[in-house]
């Protein structure tokens, strides 16, 4: 008997030692590719060899909308991940999905970790706040749309200057095709984010109504006005010798950049870690181009990238270790670390200020670019930002559009009007389904 009762206590001691041991699982998933990816593998292992109660398991499931789209399948069958990486036009997609979300500042305040939103760089955190300045989702790889200039072929063309503005960019273009650019003198990635949602901003002229979105799912697009139209009549122009060439809806075209195919590119500035992992040329980032003829042009860039969204419908045990993953992620010297090393801008104030401080941005002045471009002036209704709901649906309804008008099939004007009127549709529809 006094054996069993032995054998017994032991038994149960060791699963009682087991437990205690025992780590809570933190799924994470992602869209980060490239040096990018690097990190979050990085960021990841570093929390969870930084404690003991917790393990970050990250898992990557493509470009931003197929992550956004997994994201929504995997809640409806039951198995959605702790943390969805959610690009920021997916914003007001998630904010009308109604329980399949727990808002960061309940988060926070539950798990009693410090948390203090004006810590954060109000330029981002406005993007994923209520009104009164809620942070529904967590700030992660912010960035803004950067020309990033390939200096020894524009040397080569004989391009003296950087291109500053729309004409000047054209002009350069032109000496590129003719010094042996022949498949490409500019490009860009995301169609809509550059030619429609950032060139609004840039130019301080309305999207849509509302303030893009930001007060009320009640808005209406409305990017035919004459400048959008005269913009996509030049890249017509343009593409029909390929002096513009286009590269597509994503971010699978940002290789033509680093190849040397195309000198002159608008992309992320969050392509920073691949530019220098994979440029074998002498490479800059420099501004927006606009066009000088608008008044008061270049406003103020609006924020790219991602935030962190936590799912609903999980156990009290596992929102703790993602609150101590987030207050991980927002130290100082992290933030730093990962703006410097990535591309994508500080999100706090402190990791600016340290990065500023040290002299870090007169020596790499390439990381400076998307935050001149954030400041440049105070912000205006047309350029704090966009909150339209399914803007995944949107963006392919306007790339759509801007791909028939570049292909000859239609004319700017019929183009930009359709895709708006298109835009529209999905916008009442998503307007239905969050009433």
């Amino acid at each position: 008997m006094m054996k069993k009762s032995f054998l017994g206590a032991l038994a149960l001691g060791l699963v009682s030692s087991t437990s205690a041991f025992a780590q809570t699982e933190i799924q994470w998933w992602h869209a980060m590719t490239g040096a990018n990816n690097e990190v979050v593998n990085r960021l990841a292992e570093e929390f969870n060899n930084s404690q003991k109660d917790y393990k970050v398991v990250v898992s990557y499931k493509g470009q931003y909308a197929d992550t956004l789209n997994a994201g929504i399948a995997a809640f409806r069958a039951g198995n959605a991940p702790h943390i969805l990486q959610v690009f920021e036009v997916g914003t007001a997609t998630m904010m009308g999905a109604k329980g399949a979300v727990k808002p960061v500042y309940q988060l926070m305040a539950e798990a009693g970790e410090k948390f203090d939103p004006k810590a954060y760089l109000p330029a981002i955190t406005g993007y994923y706040s209520t009104a009164k300045g809620e942070m529904l989702s967590f700030p992660f790889n912010s960035s803004s749309m950067v020309m990033w200039i390939n200096k020894d072929e524009l040397k080569k063309a004989g391009v003296n200057d950087i291109p500053k503005t729309w004409p000047d960019v054209f002009e350069a273009a032109k000496k590129l095709k003719a010094a042996g650019h022949d498949t490409c003198g500019f490009s860009n990635a995301w169609a809509s984010w550059a030619h429609i949602e950032q060139f609004s901003a840039w130019h301080n002229v309305p999207m849509a109504t509302k303030a893009n979105g930001l007060d009320g799912f009640d808005t209406e697009m409305k990017f035919n006005s004459p400048l959008h139209v005269k913009h996509l009549q030049n890249l017509i122009d343009l593409q029909k010798d390929k002096t513009y060439d286009y590269s597509g809806r994503d971010s699978k075209s940002e290789g033509r950049f680093t190849s040397g195919e195309c000198a002159i590119f608008l992309t992320s500035s969050g392509f920073y870690g691949n530019v220098k992992a994979n440029a074998k040329f002498d490479y800059t980032s420099t501004l927006m181009p606009y066009y000088p003829d608008v008044q008061g042009a270049p406003q103020n860039s609006i924020i790219g990238g991602a935030s962190l969204w936590v799912m609903g419908g999980k156990k009290a045990e596992e929102y703790k270790g993602v609150a101590k993953f987030f207050a991980f992620l927002s130290d100082t010297d992290r933030q730093a670390k990962l703006h410097q090393e990535s591309g994508y801008l500080p999100i706090t104030k402190a990791a600016y200020d340290k990065t500023k401080a040290s002299g870090f941005y007169e020596k790499n002045p390439v990381l400076e670019t998307p935050l001149k471009e954030l400041t440049n002036k105070e912000p205006t209704e047309n350029s704090r930002g966009l909150r339209f709901g399914n803007m995944v649906q949107i963006r392919d309804v306007i790339s759509e559009e801007i791909e028939a008008a570049l292909a000859g099939q239609k004319p700017a004007k019929d183009a930009l009007d359709a895709a708006v009127s298109r835009s529209n549709q999905i916008l009442r529809q998503f307007e239905r389904t969050v009433r």
